[in-house]
């Protein structure tokens, strides 16, 4: 095995703000200047460097021009190659330990420009201080937020451990805005979620690939075949999964699939990059030698499967989803992915920086390119019984400007559909629809993939069908 595994590798999409990224952390060795430096175009660039110090119309601090040039020229490559400053690689590392430092809510955009709770991590300063789902931030200390982006109301919420801060909120029905004064803590996240969501039926959700993501699988794959021993069909729902460690999807497609098997490949110029994680421990355990998936029951092998996908599934949740599809494991049931296939790997720089490169494609195991393609699920089902909603505007990976193409399929260029009216009719349903949860009673697709496991008609997308491949999966239903 190479040098990949010395260290965590990431696949993920950014949570929030919806820009893929997939890594993996690596040691930057000391290169000598190779021949054939373009001399010429580096002088000009201490020129300019030279004349912004002397004729600019104020003084410039040196870091700053230098950051800047670094942070341009890896940014031009691709939408997901990156210059990581001391607090963006710090926030980096944080996610995929499942902890950051923060007030423990998880938010999204709202119409009216502001920021909305979709819900507070229970036991954490927000849920305690008594923040509700559909609450609106406007304004964080005495910062106004209308209109700024998730990642700027991120930066500002999230700060050092017992730090302050003050979040003004909107509350329907309150009559004034409330004022919170809350407190800083490490906020611990689960990504994993299960239940029985009727007799003899399995959730499972993952909402994101980090460290404790396979123990947590495990555990909670053990407590529902406890809770109902006799379970003839799981729901694997990972739908919005933005990705995360690679080790995790490995382990959580290891579970399902039979011993050894090949998960994922990655291709680049690299030697290291050129690679093959199977189904073992070495590929998948994070916390010493033990290994998390003895504790899954024997009977997950071969219980019936679904896996829920939509656009917002991306790099690892389509590692998993790709796997289980080649190996006709799973049905999966949904939109179409992201389609985030490509490798970036962290080398660390002096100060605490790090430089995130694009150094590989992912291929499923019969080597399909995930990239700027993602999967097309075998059953195309809407998120709601009237339509897509938004999920159908969501940009994907080849929306994005300098995307890498899809080396072994030809890509096929979709623009979004552009007609206003159809838009705004679809924004229209949504703001009158309550927030989706998923798991619940009110969850079309989770209903979609239950009709499958027992053998019922599903309601299809009424869009474009998906397109399905002669080796994709074909689950037989549960009887």
């Amino acid at each position: 095995m190479g040098s990949t595994f010395k260290n965590s590798s990431l696949v993920g999409l950014g949570v929030i703000a919806g820009v893929a990224v997939s890594m993996q952390f690596s040691a930057l060795a000391q290169k000598p200047v190779e021949p054939g430096m373009p001399l010429e175009e580096l002088r000009q660039l201490a020129d300019v460097y030279g004349l912004i110090k002397s004729d600019y119309v104020e003084p410039v601090e040196d870091k700053k021009l230098l950051t800047e040039a670094i942070t341009g020229m890896v940014a031009s490559l691709d939408p997901h190659s990156a210059y990581l400053d001391k607090r963006a690689y710090r926030e980096l590392r944080e996610g995929t330990q499942g902890k950051f430092v923060g007030l423990g809510i998880e938010i999204g955009p709202s119409e009216e420009g502001y920021i909305k709770i979709v819900a507070p991590i229970e036991d954490t300063p927000a849920d305690r201080a008594g923040i509700k789902p559909g609450d609106l931030i406007t304004r964080i200390d005495s910062f106004s937020i209308q209109g700024i982006g998730i990642d700027e109301a991120i930066k500002k919420m999230r700060g050092e451990p017992h730090s302050k801060v003050t979040l003004t909120i909107m509350r329907k029905d309150e009559p004034k805005p409330l004022v919170f004064a809350l407190t800083r803590e490490e906020i611990v996240q689960k990504s994993v979620k299960a239940k029985i969501v009727e007799p003899g039926y399995a959730w499972l959700r993952i909402s994101q690939f980090q460290e404790p993501t396979v123990d947590d699988m495990a555990a909670r794959l053990a407590a529902l075949y406890k809770q109902d021993p006799n379970i003839k069909g799981l729901i694997l729902d990972l739908r919005n999964d933005p990705g995360g460690l690679l080790q995790g999807a490995i382990g959580v497609a290891a579970a399902f699939l039979p011993k050894d098997a090949e998960i994922v490949s990655t291709n680049g110029q690299l030697a290291d990059s050129k690679q093959s994680f199977y189904g073992r421990p070495e590929f998948y355990s994070l916390r010493g030698d033990s290994d998390a998936l003895s504790k899954v029951p024997a009977a997950v092998k071969n219980v019936p499967m679904v896996v829920l996908v939509n656009t917002g599934s991306a790099s690892a949740s389509e590692i998993v989803a790709g796997a289980l599809q080649d190996y006709k494991r799973a049905a999966i049931i949904g939109s179409q992915t992201f389609g985030k296939g490509s490798v970036q790997t962290i080398r660390p720089l002096g100060n605490d920086a790090a430089v995130k490169l694009t150094t590989a494609r992912y291929y499923t195991p019969t080597g399909r390119s995930i990239q700027a393609r993602g999967i097309v699920p075998d059953y195309a089902v809407d998120e709601n019984a009237d339509g897509d909603g938004l999920n159908a505007l969501r940009p994907r990976e080849a929306d994005l400007d300098k995307h890498l193409i899809n080396d072994r399929d030809q890509e096929v260029a979709k623009s979004h559909r552009d007609e206003l009216e159809e838009q705004m009719r679809i924004l229209a349903i949504e703001r009158k629809r309550k927030p989706l949860e998923y798991g619940s009673a009110d969850d079309f697709q989770l209903m979609q993939a239950l009709n499958h496991l027992k053998g019922l008609p599903l309601q299809l997308s009424k869009g474009e069908p998906a397109t399905t491949l002669a080796h994709q999966a074909k689950v037989a239903p549960a009887h």
